[in-house]
């Protein structure tokens, strides 16, 4: 079967977003190793320099037994310490923060380097362990020396691992290392997904005459839909495409995602044609159980407001971490305006539009931002007057005034929820004299 770019993409990401890979590499890269360089020993012992075999281990079988041992020995418990620890991480960013950060911590790379140093660690020593031989009637003794010393190198890269690592865990469960991460992770999806030479969104061509609906084969979260693969299918098919969900939309199977028409007025899709084309559809589009930021715009933006939203509940109460998010949600925003988000039109070669993805659009991404913000939110004063100075500077960075309606629409949805707040008076009045001087940006 021939990887296409989108299956490409989500299996990178895939492998990018799981603990197991790169350890269980360094485990088969460390049992190759220990086999074989024993053997390397055997033949290159007697031939060292003098000043360099004075470096290389000096004892028996006996105290490499023992020195191997202990390596492998201390070397899968603190492994199991280092996963605990993780798992804890885990748990404490689902509970406290948002159950869709989990991604942001199991795609670290520090955390996958440090786990790989561990158990290529044991799995070395183990495997130097088979060649140590101690002197019988048909056989003389046996130390690999070189290997030995490598496998007490890692050892000592072990502990500085663990050392790192602890310092690493403690700074990286800080709310604003985690915003940080998502903001970069959003910033490159939005380079994927928007890139800055992306032409801005035309209307889309109407549902034409013999339509039909193309179901989905499997549920799951849309991830992926690959391009060329969905051109395919429409050209095939003498038919246009639209897909009517976006990535990150949840899809169940049975129910229509996707709308296919004939390109030329007046023909009709046959029986075996629909079937075939519902078939390529669903073969172009990829689900999971759980959301990516392979081309889900609105992923990292959910993300980081769910964490407001998180901080504003009654049990949190922590008004000063949703403050700081919404200054990440700011940023993405001012970038976002020098893009033309919305869906996106695939050309043949003669220039016809042939299919239609569906991406969200500014308005979209938006209210994502602020909504659940300005619902939980609005009558801490320090939120509203964030919410405020957010449109603002989104005003600011839309030099072209592409999306002044939009700010406009949820400047005036906010100066309604702070009138209709429980302010002191002097608060409330100073609140609406912000946004009053916001709507004046937004207008000039």
């Amino acid at each position: 079967m021939i990887m296409t770019n989108g299956k490409i993409a989500r299996l990178r990401d895939i492998l990018r977003t799981q603990l197991w890979p790169l350890p269980a590499l360094a485990v088969v890269v460390s049992v190759v190793l220990g086999g074989a360089l024993p053997a390397l020993d055997a033949v290159v012992d007697r031939q060292l320099p003098e000043g360099l075999a004075v470096l290389l281990f000096g004892g028996g079988p006996e105290a490499a037994r023992s020195v191997l041992q202990a390596i492998a020995g201390s070397l899968i418990t603190v492994t199991s310490l280092t996963f605990s620890l993780t798992v804890v991480t885990l748990q404490l960013a689902s509970s406290q923060f948002s159950p869709r950060l989990l991604r942001t911590f199991t795609s670290d790379r520090f955390v996958h380097a440090t786990l790989a140093l561990f158990m290529a660690t044991f799995a070395f020593a183990l495997a130097v362990l088979r060649s140590v031989r101690t002197e019988t009637s048909g056989s003389p003794s046996f130390v690999p020396e070189l290997s030995i010393t490598i496998a007490y190198v890692l050892a000592i890269a072990s502990i500085m691992g663990l050392v790192l690592f602890l310092a690493h865990l403690t700074r990286e469960i800080r709310v604003e290392t985690m915003m940080r991460r998502v903001t970069v992770e959003t910033r490159n999806s939005m380079d994927r997904v928007f890139p800055p030479d992306r032409p801005a969104a035309t209307a889309e061509p109407t549902v034409g005459a013999g339509s039909i609906r193309i179901r989905c084969s499997h549920s799951g979260f849309l991830t992926v839909v690959d391009k060329k693969a969905l051109l395919h299918a429409a050209i095939e098919a003498g038919a246009v495409i639209r897909v009517d969900r976006t990535p990150g939309s949840s899809l169940i199977e049975g129910t229509p995602f996707a709308t296919a028409w004939p390109l030329a007025p007046g023909a009709t899709l046959d029986s075996d044609a629909s079937g075939q084309l519902r078939e390529m559809v669903n073969s172009a589009v990829e689900t999971d159980v759980e959301r990516t930021n392979v081309q889900d715009m609105g992923f990292g933006f959910r993300q980081l407001a769910d964490v407001a939203a998180r901080a504003l509940s009654p049990g949190t109460n922590d008004p000063t971490t949703a403050v700081h998010v919404l200054g990440h949600l700011s940023a993405l925003l001012c970038r976002l305006v020098g893009r033309s988000p919305g869906h996106e039109l695939l050309r043949d070669d003669a220039g016809n539009v042939r299919a239609v993805l569906s991406q969200p659009s500014f308005a979209d991404l938006l209210d994502l931002s602020i909504g659940q913000a300005r619902l939980y939110g609005v009558s801490d004063p320090a939120v509203a007057e964030r919410l405020v100075c957010l449109l603002q500077e989104v005003s600011y960075c839309d030099s072209k005034d592409h999306y002044r309606n939009e700010i406009h629409e949820q400047l005036e949805r906010l100066r309604e929820a702070i009138g209709a707040g429980s302010y002191l008076r002097a608060e409330q009045s100073r609140l609406l004299k912000l946004a009053d001087d916001a709507g004046y940006w937004v207008h000039h």
